[in-house]
């Protein structure tokens, strides 16, 4: 089986000493208490509220219930093993109208999982974006609006103030495309627009926000990890594509990683993608867009680089017959998902380890300065029921896993400086517009009453962790 979940089976690995190893969460998908402390409306409340935007009705207004059994959640990760663990702040929580005073009582939440953490050994990390923009500044423009820009710098400054002294990695945004491209342009992701152009601007505000808050949180305390995360991913065709999938895959490839790439690394946007735009969306759009001093201050030097990894994109043109779906893609109409052969997890996504290594190790050939990389997400969603002693054996989890760590061992042998893995997710969770359909948790988390069960996979990779060696 090509690409598929076997091919790693076997073989004791290590990794450098130093590897850091947790796993990660982000506020939306896992807190709930919308309301509770004076935190403000999110475009994901505002996004759940519609009917048929979420499957099932679904909404994170209870989600896991941690911003109330934080503590409890917190021990369990120590439980487990967990060295690090990356979370997300919820800019609704600390800032309720997005602008504005520091609400005392949000903040404050953050700070306590921070000492809990480190009391209990393990490191935090902080993400101060994934996705939940204050709903009032949505109504004012959103990310399409460079007046967003400077609302999250000033919530970036003011958090990382009071947490940095104990927090030492920090990254901006979390997949930037998604927040961009899903929710501007597909309509499938708050705040549910459907503008091609409101994409692309989307796209610049996120890395231009990123650009000034790392100089602000760099003035306010320099000896901090200050980074960003993205989803890059290969991108290819099908086994005999023609001039027109290859025309997509460039577009596609164009889109998900040298737009991000090349900008915060080498302060250009491709020009190929530029071209894209002005043909498929706007002659002129990049050109009103780009400020003089934008991209230098985009390519901003960084401390880390986040990567978060689930599959290759292998893409195809649109057959005449076929019916056109969401713009996932912007400038790619006529782009769609090519056939494979080979397993899949329960979201449709073909399992492909071998697709890690051959990202992290042309994203080294192609960037000389390339920053040390942390892979902050990587999981499968498998719904594994509970067994008759209450245990719940996902072994198709496991192999995921393990696959995609003999793929880090492996570019970290080409030479790839990739310095500790993050896996996806602690806990089942709210999953945007899959609502609670997809599980991807070491933990399995019972919604109707909130009980915990770590799952097989919880313990394996705790061994992993414990003796930093793969099998």
């Amino acid at each position: 089986m090509i690409g598929g979940m076997n091919d790693f089976d076997g073989g004791r690995r290590s990794l450098p000493q130093d590897f850091v190893w947790g796993t990660a969460t982000s506020a939306y998908q896992i807190e709930g208490a919308v309301t509770a402390d004076g935190r403000g409306r999110s475009v994901w409340d505002a996004f759940c509220s519609e009917p048929g935007r979420v499957a099932n009705g679904d909404s994170g207004a209870i989600a896991c219930d941690h911003y109330n059994r934080m503590t409890d959640d917190v021990a369990l990760l120590r439980e487990l093993g967990m060295r690090a663990y990356r979370f997300s702040i919820a800019w609704p929580r600390v800032m309720p109208s997005g602008s504005g005073d520091v609400n005392g009582a949000g903040l404050g939440f953050y700070d306590r999982l921070v000492d809990e953490l480190l009391a209990c050994g393990i490191t935090p990390i902080a993400t101060l974006y994934h996705w939940d923009l204050p709903e009032p500044l949505e109504q004012a423009g959103g990310w399409a609006s460079r007046e967003t820009v400077g609302r999250f710098v000033d919530y970036a400054a003011r958090t990382y103030e009071v947490l940095a002294d104990r927090v030492p990695m920090v990254s901006t945004f979390n997949e930037p495309w998604c927040a961009a491209y899903l929710g501007y342009a597909a309509g499938i992701h708050a705040p549910g627009r459907r503008n091609a152009a409101d994409s692309i601007r989307a796209a610049h505000h996120q890395l231009l926000a990123h650009g000034l808050a790392i100089q602000a949180m760099r003035a306010i305390r320099p000896d901090r990890s200050l980074g960003i995360v993205l989803n890059p991913a290969p991108v290819g065709g099908p086994p005999s594509p023609s001039d027109a999938d290859l025309d997509v895959v460039r577009r596609v490839d164009g889109l998900l990683n040298r737009w991000w790439l090349d900008s915060l690394l080498s302060a250009t946007y491709p020009s190929d993608v530029v071209d894209d735009i002005a043909t498929s969306i706007d002659a002129s759009l990049v050109d009103r867009l780009v400020q003089d001093g934008d991209l230098a201050t985009i390519a901003q030097p960084i401390d880390h680089l986040g990567v978060n990894y689930y599959r290759r994109m292998n893409m195809r043109a649109r057959r005449s017959d076929e019916t056109r779906g969401p713009a996932v893609f912007p400038t790619c109409l006529d782009a769609t998902d090519a056939e494979f052969d080979g397993e899949a997890t329960d979201l449709g996504w073909w399992i492909d380890p071998t697709g890690l290594r051959d990202l992290l190790v042309r994203m080294d050939r192609t960037y000389t300065n390339l920053p040390p990389i942390y892979i902050t997400e990587n999981g499968a969603a498998y719904d594994d029921p509970l067994r008759a002693d209450g245990s719940i054996d996902d072994a198709r989890r496991i192999a995921y896993i393990r696959g995609h760590l003999h793929s880090v061992a492996d570019a970290i042998a080409d030479g790839v400086d990739v310095r500790g893995y993050l896996a996806w997710s602690f806990v089942d969770n709210f999953e945007w517009h899959s609502g609670y359909e997809m599980r991807f948790g070491l933990v399995h988390i019972d919604f109707n009453t909130q009980a915990r069960t770590p799952r097989t996979s919880a313990y394996w990779y705790r061994d992993v962790m414990e003796f930093n060696t793969i099998d």
